[in-house]
């Protein structure tokens, strides 16, 4: 009886080792299977800004979002044109305004001698208003154009895995076992 304690001990330690190795083995298996996290540069929404700054569209390019280009050129080239041809419309009833000043009345051959200096008046704050709202536009797609750049360098390296999800679920009713809609949202650990 003396001899079964200490054999008996013997195999409780041993099979303790073996099952505390094996929990060890799973435990490297564990880390062996997680999910390494990607590099963040903290640099690349300022270059893509500032690449934008520089040429609008070449953030998006530095994004790899191509099909946005012609949208931030169609934006500034579209407000750009209204601009320079409100602009041109304003320096027309502008002149037209200072030649009648200088006493040539209607009828000796200007552009706009159909129109009396009351309506030369109201074209220019029109065509002055439109030319200044146009530079607005322009500036401000400009500055889209940058933030856009920025904010989608950001969101590009925003970590978007399975174990965020949020799935449409059906289950029954407790009371009246009838068909639930509902929405689960799970994080797994």
């Amino acid at each position: 009886m003396n001899k079964i304690v200490p054999i008996s001990f013997l195999f409780f330690l041993i099979g303790t080792v073996s099952l505390f190795a094996q929990a060890k083995e799973d435990a490297v298996l564990i880390v062996k299977d997680t999910v390494a996290l990607q590099e963040i540069d903290p640099l690349t929404p300022a270059k893509a800004a500032f690449y934008s700054a520089i040429l609008p569209g070449l953030g998006q390019a530095y994004n790899k979002k191509y099909w946005k280009i012609p949208l931030v050129y169609g934006a500034i080239g579209t407000s750009l044109y209204f601009y320079i041809d409100n602009n041109k419309k304003y320096r027309d009833y502008r002149n037209e305004y200072k030649r009648r000043l200088e006493g040539n009345g209607i009828g000796t051959g200007g552009k706009y001698d159909y129109l009396d200096e009351s309506r030369l008046i109201a074209g220019q704050k029109f065509y002055q208003r439109n030319r200044d709202l146009s530079a607005l536009f322009v500036v401000a797609f400009y500055a889209l154009n940058i933030i856009d750049a920025n904010v989608d360098a950001h969101l590009i390296q925003f970590n978007v895995n399975e174990r965020l999800s949020m799935h449409p679920e059906i289950y029954p009713n407790d009371v009246t076992f009838k068909p639930n809609v509902g929405l689960t949202f799970n994080y797994k650990f």
